[in-house]
């Protein structure tokens, strides 16, 4: 591996990204805050495969870190359906909730935009739905770069 500056690292023989979203320096491994244990998610009927990527997510230090800056929701251009501004309000909501639970609406509301065959009610795979959001909040930050 060739080393490009600030710890980031590209293999030999690839070419440098010709855009970069996220950049190292702004990557934080730790949480930014200390932060209580959010709120919990109400799961009404077979959304157990949605609470648990849900919380996986919510406690992922990078991802919660920049969500909870709300820089995306800032700076977004997407029109219409956004993973990423749905994922921010989620996020926000937990962390800034102590105790109880919470019904996950910004994700829930949209389950059909995350992958039109997810059905509120009825039991789905959580890797599946993970791989649909990750999916989701990629073209969300994707959306308006030219290639």
């Amino acid at each position: 591996m060739a080393a490009m500056g600030n710890d980031s690292f590209i293999a030999e023989g690839m070419a440098p990204p010709q855009r970069i979203l996220f950049p190292p320096e702004k990557i934080y491994m730790d949480w930014q805050q200390r932060w209580r244990a959010g709120a919990g998610l109400h799961n009404s009927g077979n959304m157990c495969f949605l609470n648990s990527v849900l919380q996986c997510l919510t406690y992922t230090p990078p991802l919660a870190n920049y969500l909870l800056s709300r820089e995306h929701s800032q700076s977004c251009r997407q029109r219409g359906f956004c993973m990423m501004c749905r994922m921010e309000k989620h996020v926000n909501s937990v962390l800034h909730s102590s105790g109880g639970a919470i019904y996950p609406s910004a994700v829930i509301s949209v389950l059909t935009l995350i992958g039109e065959h997810f059905q509120l009610g009825m039991q789905e795979d959580a890797h599946e739905f993970l791989r649909y959001t990750v999916d989701a909040m990629q073209r969300s930050c994707l959306s308006g770069i030219s290639e």
